[in-house]
């Protein structure tokens, strides 16, 4: 199966994982599993580490493409189909980065994992993370 990766998950799989489900870290586990890694998640972690809210151990710069590497997951670019599908959604999120991250998802035939309610609202595959 293919997977998208919430941020917020993505950062949990690396620093805090206790904080996955058992479920949703057996699948992560699973080598046929494809774990999808949005360029919109790297774009908030930069953003967020550059206003104080994200403390990382490296600059983003440095630090997502290490740990890219290191978790295995599969950089997924924001393609302009994408950023086109945003307009369309409905509006239950506000959050610029979710709701690109919901595009993606949907139009790449994704689950995405993510600990946000909202997100079942869009009806696409969600697994609880």
């Amino acid at each position: 199966m293919k997977f998208i990766l919430d941020t917020h998950v993505w950062l949990w799989m690396i620093a805090d994982p206790d904080r996955l489900s058992p479920t949703t870290a057996r699948l992560m586990e699973h080598q046929e599993n494809e774990l999808l890694l949005s360029a919109a998640s790297s774009w908030e972690i930069a953003i967020k580490y550059s206003l104080g809210k994200l403390d990382l151990p490296s600059d983003p710069s440095r630090y997502v493409p290490e740990q890219i590497l290191e978790t295995g997951v599969t950089p997924l670019p924001v393609e302009h189909s994408h950023a086109l599908r945003v307009a369309s959604l409905p509006r239950h999120h506000q959050d610029p980065f979710d709701r690109l991250i919901i595009a993606q998802a949907e139009l790449e035939q994704a689950t995405l994992i993510t600990a946000d309610q909202k997100f079942s609202q869009y009806g696409i595959p969600i697994q609880e993370a």
